[in-house]
């Protein structure tokens, strides 16, 4: 069992930046990926940024060159520095754990944070 802790989140006006941890504890030895997935009302679930316990990254295109995602293995924290929101960023934002195909298809045997809301707007 994987408890996954999420911070950050909050109000921002496009063009801003904003910062999210999720922090993963429990049985931490079956994590070998961690990532950031977001859904907004109405919309499908997008899986955002991964990266695994090598530190190989992978991004949506919708956020490339925008959002960096980055780990402390030692912590088994997952951050994702966001910059250049814009309102379409819109979403709460779930942490994501587990083996490298189960956060990347969000399919059973990935654990999820609680998420948290990042509202970008004027």
């Amino acid at each position: 069992q994987v408890d996954l802790v999420e911070s950050g989140g909050g109000l921002v006006q496009p063009g801003g930046s904003l910062s999210l941890s999720c922090a993963a504890s429990g049985s931490i030895f079956s994590i070998n990926a961690m990532g950031w997935y977001r859904q907004a009302p109405g919309k499908e679930r997008e899986l955002v940024a991964t990266i695994t316990k090598g530190g190989s990254t992978n991004y949506a295109e919708s956020v490339k060159g925008r959002f960096t995602i980055s780990r402390d293995t030692a912590k088994n924290t997952v951050y994702l520095q966001m910059n250049s929101l814009k309102p379409e960023d819109t979403a709460v934002y779930y942490c994501a754990a587990g083996s490298w195909r189960a956060v990347v298809l969000g399919s059973e045997g990935n654990y999820w944070g609680q998420g948290t809301q990042v509202t970008v707007s004027s």
